[in-house]
């Protein structure tokens, strides 16, 4: 499914104007974990200024966990449980994931597939299909389209038990962890 992101800015009499439009680069699947994409819609510095013409994020991102103050939009699909990969390579899906996402990858736990944690709040909307947010000690909870979750810095997984593709709006924001991690 092809995203399309506008960007709006102003001219020089002050005026509101779309300053760029197209697809939103990063939403093809990933290649060791098919079905799954991750990409990056926006992401500010820890004071974010209003100017004429926004330029977008610079690619390759050096993170796309924000510093204290910093966002960090992200579109992402996680695929149905049931999609089989013939010869799946956790290796090279790890690495995958951490060129893709640099500074999100490395946070996952090598044992406990899909359990990390940020130091960040994360709003997340869920805009299609239904996945399952898993906690600590075997808590989840289910969410359904439409459904919005606040993470306040939480370990967690994200798990769709479905038969259809679960696509979710995050909005990143990072922050400074009040209480030691575990």
């Amino acid at each position: 499914m092809s995203v399309k992101r506008i960007v709006t800015g102003h001219d020089s009499a002050g005026r509101s104007r779309v300053v760029s439009a197209g697809p939103l680069p990063g939403t093809e699947s990933f290649v060791h974990s098919p079905g799954f994409s991750a990409a990056v819609v926006w992401q500010t510095g820890a004071v974010p200024q209003i100017v004429d013409a926004a330029a977008a994020p610079a690619m390759p991102l050096a993170s796309v966990v924000p510093g204290p103050g910093g966002t960090c939009a992200m579109l992402v699909t996680f695929p149905p449980a049931g999609l089989e990969v013939a010869e799946f390579d956790p290796q090279s899906a790890a690495a995958e994931l951490c060129e893709r996402l640099p500074g999100l990858g490395d946070r996952f736990e090598a044992d406990a597939p899909g359990f990390h944690r940020t130091d960040t709040i994360d709003y997340g909307v869920v805009l299609d299909g239904e996945i399952t947010l898993e906690l600590d000690d075997g808590c989840t909870s289910l969410l359904q389209r439409g459904d919005l979750v606040v993470q306040m810095g939480t370990r967690h997984a994200w798990r769709n038990a479905g038969n259809t593709p679960a696509r979710l709006l995050f909005v990143l924001i990072g922050a400074d962890r009040a209480l030691p991690a575990v």
